[in-house]
């Protein structure tokens, strides 16, 4: 029988940060936690890295998952912005390698492809697939918990599907 597997996704975001815990015991899925991490918009962009960081390890720092998945990011022309989110996410990817577990990078499209089986699904499409799959009573809120939880389970598609990234 193939062991549970519990994947810890990440919606990296400097303003607000979405995580989910995802569970598969053979073929079902179960949310095992899932919340919004959100820095202070007054703050200087390395006080809300580090205000991001302390609140992974305080928040998260106890959860051991099998693997850590983070989206990898694509923006078109708001490089200001892009820039912000890359540095969110390089924070992400210290933690996840503190975890001491693998960590995988779906494109935006695996992840529509893991939870729509389209990978030009549209973004409530995702939310309502999310809340189906893993049994919720309604659409986790913001929408970054709702893209973190279909992070972990395209992370887990991946893992199941063989490769590591």
């Amino acid at each position: 029988m193939p062991r549970d597997l519990l994947c810890l996704g990440i919606d990296p975001g400097i303003g607000t940060l979405g995580y989910g815990l995802v569970r598969q015991r053979g073929g079902d899925l179960s949310a095992e936690g899932y919340g919004a991490i959100h820095t202070p918009p007054g703050l200087s962009l390395p006080e809300r890295l580090s205000c991001l960081f302390g609140s992974l390890e305080g928040e998260l720092g106890g959860v051991r998952p099998d693997l850590v998945a983070v989206e990898r990011l694509y923006f078109g022309r708001n490089t200001t912005t892009a820039e912000m989110v890359w540095q969110a996410r390089g924070v992400v990817l210290l933690f996840a390698s503190r975890l001491g577990v693998p960590v995988l990078e779906p494109k935006p499209s695996d992840v529509k492809m893991a939870v729509c089986g389209y990978g030009g699904a549209d973004k409530r499409q995702v939310q309502l697939m999310v809340t189906g799959l893993l049994g919720l009573k309604r659409c986790p809120s913001p929408d970054d918990v709702a893209d973190a939880l279909a992070v972990a389970i395209a992370g887990l598609s991946m893992c199941i599907g063989g490769y590591w990234g």
